[in-house]
């Protein structure tokens, strides 16, 4: 996901965690729409824990007393999946620190909101959710999006109320433009009247914004549009050395590997065919990797038979790729830090004639309490592990002796058990997620597919 979706390195180069109190941490978007905000419920919750539980002082490098916030994004049109009422549920009941911001430009793609939202508002329909005091939920509020005064008086409160108070709270922005169409495929003078797109070309953010700053006396509009036009400039540089960057090593590879196919085809007998391959390899200007090793092996298959040591040049190089391409993409898959599980010792159960025979679960029991005393950031959750100890009672007793913030009851929601999972292992600690049934796991395959 971190490719195309933007998040923030959490991790040193030997595997160990920055201090992620010293950094603004983005975590990386997901591709099913609206699978992002169970993880946020975990993000949020993680300050809750650190905020709550005596014996977590020595982690300093996740958290401030529990201070921090998560922030959360959402489309107005997202809001409709199921997810992201099973989250904001779980936020409401679970009170955590939580800012969750719905842009609603009134669409999904070319569906308005009247056939996506019940009476065409978020916030309306989820007013059974507003926070009252004495009770739980999560604290709503609506503003303009083109409205940068409202937004910034807006934002303060929310934020400063959910900092202090580990309460949620919702941002129902209105109004939002949309300045271009959905996808590069897309436009939205298909579906949207033409009073609609002359109001937000008037109403655009962004020039609002710069109607702002200039009725502010901050800068001029011949200043602006001088910023304008240099950020434009310097976006277009930086796009070109990202891309040749990009570039450099593929058009070094495929330069490489043509000379080595126009070589095999001076000494091979199939030499117009292994020529054509090395033409349509040298022609292709967007060249994959992939493309380059499929001209090499049809190059090899080309010359089966033959004994050559062009042949045996290519087929060396193909090999060393190979390697190379393993370390690319499949290395790091696992763990290579010093923690990681192939550094630890195995230790053998041993038994004798006076060993005790005892149900597995008290086994399993055991084994977790000592797990819950030697790691205090330890804690799990989910449904019946907290009271009862788990349908199986391989918990039994252990929220008595460790409390409910570490032992804890959740509602029937799988996909927010995992995400509360996800949310907390990010900010380093080291949650026990469980659900009941193995078919109920199915409630939670976007997390599990695309985290």
């Amino acid at each position: 996901q971190m490719g195309g979706h933007y998040a923030t390195r959490n991790l040193n180069p030997d595997g160990s965690w920055k201090n992620l109190t010293e950094q603004h941490n983005s975590s990386a978007d997901i591709s099913p729409t609206a699978s992002q905000m169970p993880r946020l419920v975990g993000l949020a919750q993680a300050s809750k824990i650190y905020r709550q539980h005596g014996g977590l002082d020595h982690m300093t490098k996740f958290s401030k007393s529990g201070n921090e916030v998560a922030f959360g994004t959402i489309g107005d049109a997202s809001t409709s999946e199921g997810i992201f009422w099973e989250s904001v549920n779980a936020a409401s009941v679970l009170q955590v620190p939580m800012v969750l911001s719905v842009w609603d430009d009134g669409y999904g793609i070319s569906v308005p909101k009247k056939y996506q939202t019940t009476k065409e508002s978020i916030s309306e329909a989820l007013s059974g959710f507003d926070f009252q005091e004495g009770s739980n939920g999560v604290k709503i509020y609506k503003v303009k999006g083109w409205d940068y005064p409202q937004l910034i008086a807006v934002y303060e409160q929310a934020v400063s109320f959910s900092r202090e108070h580990h309460i949620p709270t919702l941002i129902h922005v209105e109004e939002m433009t949309q300045p271009q169409g959905h996808s590069t495929s897309g436009s939205h003078e298909r579906y949207k009247s033409k009073e609609r797109l002359a109001w937000a070309e008037e109403f655009d953010c962004i020039n609002q914004l710069a109607k702002f700053i200039t009725m502010e006396g901050a800068a001029t509009q011949e200043e602006l549009d001088a910023i304008r036009k240099e950020v434009k400039k310097d976006v277009r540089n930086q796009q070109k050395a990202a891309w040749a960057d990009f570039r450099g090593q593929l058009d070094t590879e495929r330069d490489e590997v043509v000379g080595m196919i126009r070589a095999l085809a001076s000494s091979s007998e199939n030499k117009p065919f292994i020529e054509k391959l090395a033409h349509d390899l040298a022609a292709n200007a967007d060249v994959i990797r992939k493309d380059i090793l499929t001209a090499a092996k049809k190059a090899v298959r080309q010359a089966r038979g033959e004994d050559s040591a062009e042949k045996t040049a290519l087929v060396r190089w193909f090999k060393n790729s190979d390697e190379l391409n393993h370390d690319r993409y499949s290395g790091w898959l696992y763990s290579q830090s010093e923690q990681r599980v192939g550094n630890i010792e195995p230790i053998s159960p041993e038994y004798d004639d006076s060993s005790e025979e005892v149900d597995g679960r008290i086994i399993i029991r055991d084994n977790f309490d000592k797990l819950f005393e030697k790691h205090p950031e330890i804690l799990t959750f989910g449904e019946d592990t907290g009271k009862i100890g788990g349908v199986n009672q391989a918990m039994e007793g252990m929220q008595e002796k460790y409390g409910e913030l570490r032992v804890a009851d959740t509602g029937i929601r799988e996909a927010t058990i995992l995400g509360q999972g996800i949310g907390m292992a990010m900010r380093g600690l080291r949650p026990i997620a469980e659900i009941q049934y193995l078919d109920y796991l199915y409630y939670r395959l976007q997390l599990m597919r695309d985290d």
